[in-house]
């Protein structure tokens, strides 16, 4: 059994502890906001915070979690830079297919907590990684720009 503080919550999973946390929030939690993309932590679909810090959740152990706090993008917008993200997301009409948004929004949240008035340089560095098949890196862009002056 494995307990984890998920979106401020307390909960418990049987697993085991290699189970990797991607596969713990969807099968055992029914958390499937966070998507498998690639399963090697390369695409960004996957991403969750830990302790506010951009992770990719397909290829961490859920035993490696401990006591730190996850946040998932069903939890995102009850932080401030994460509702500010997903507005500008939606002012912008940023998704397209919408498959790897939750794990670009993950990003973009964990970027703007940790730096509220990046420059684009700083936005391609926590964006890397991220990958969306429908190229709409642009509106992506604009949408981090966008959520930065809101701060």
């Amino acid at each position: 059994m494995v307990d984890i503080t998920i979106n401020g919550e307390k909960r418990s999973a049987e697993v085991d502890g290699d189970t990797p946390l991607l596969w713990v929030l969807r099968d055992k939690l029914g958390m499937t906001g966070t998507k498998f993309g690639c399963g090697i932590a390369q695409c960004g679909a996957c991403t969750v915070h830990v302790d506010g810090v951009a992770v990719r959740s397909c290829r961490l152990p859920v035993s490696a979690v401990g006591d730190r706090a996850i946040t998932t993008i069903e939890g995102v917008g009850a932080t401030a830079a994460g509702a500010r993200v997903q507005k500008a997301w939606l002012d912008l009409d940023v998704i397209q297919c919408g498959y790897c948004q939750s794990g670009q929004i993950m990003a973009a949240a964990a970027l703007l907590a940790a730096n509220p008035d990046p420059d684009d340089g700083a936005i391609d560095a926590a964006m890397s990684g991220n990958i969306c098949r429908c190229g709409t890196y642009v509106r992506i862009r604009e949408g981090i720009k966008q959520a930065a002056q809101r701060g």
